[in-house]
């Protein structure tokens, strides 16, 4: 059985704050505020496969009040993520985002990005697309007040 799964998330842009997207931490002035590190695209591929598998979505997972999540590693939370696929019988099978930001720009760390996806999510670097989009000056993320996510995912039933 093939099952399709759809993730977003945004969060606002403040100083003090390291910016990472896809497990990379990327040299900028503002990073995401967020219980976590704040990695929207994580956090978008996270939800996206929960909901394709039916299971409860990442703030039911690892609640924002509890303490043992304060400045999480999101990769290590989509790993988890993984874990439970697994435990349910689905395997993540491709991946495909948009990450909305208007600075900095992103395409020298998309490499990166997408070969810690696919180490996370166990499939080829070819099954992962990631594409960074600016809003053109419009809302939050084309204000550079925030940066969003937006992941579609395919898991399958394991063979």
């Amino acid at each position: 059985m093939i099952r399709v799964g759809i993730g977003y998330d945004i969060h606002r842009l403040v100083e003090d704050r390291p910016l990472i997207l896809g497990g990379v931490t990327i040299p900028h002035a503002k990073g995401l505020l967020a219980h976590s590190d704040g990695d929207v695209l994580c956090h978008a591929v996270s939800d996206a496969l929960l909901g394709a598998a039916g299971l409860p979505n990442i703030g039911e997972l690892f609640p924002d009040t509890a303490p043992i999540y304060k400045n999480s590693n999101s990769m290590k939370l989509l790993t988890h993520v993984v874990s439970r696929l697994s435990g349910v019988g689905y395997v993540p099978v491709q991946m495909d985002a948009n990450i909305i930001v208007q600075q900095p720009k992103l395409q020298p760390y998309l490499a990166e990005m997408r070969q810690n996806i696919a180490l996370c999510l166990r499939v080829d670097e070819g099954c992962i697309s990631i594409k960074p989009r600016t809003n053109e000056g419009v809302g939050p993320e084309g204000r550079e007040e925030a940066i969003s996510a937006q992941a579609v995912v395919l898991i399958q039933k394991k063979a």
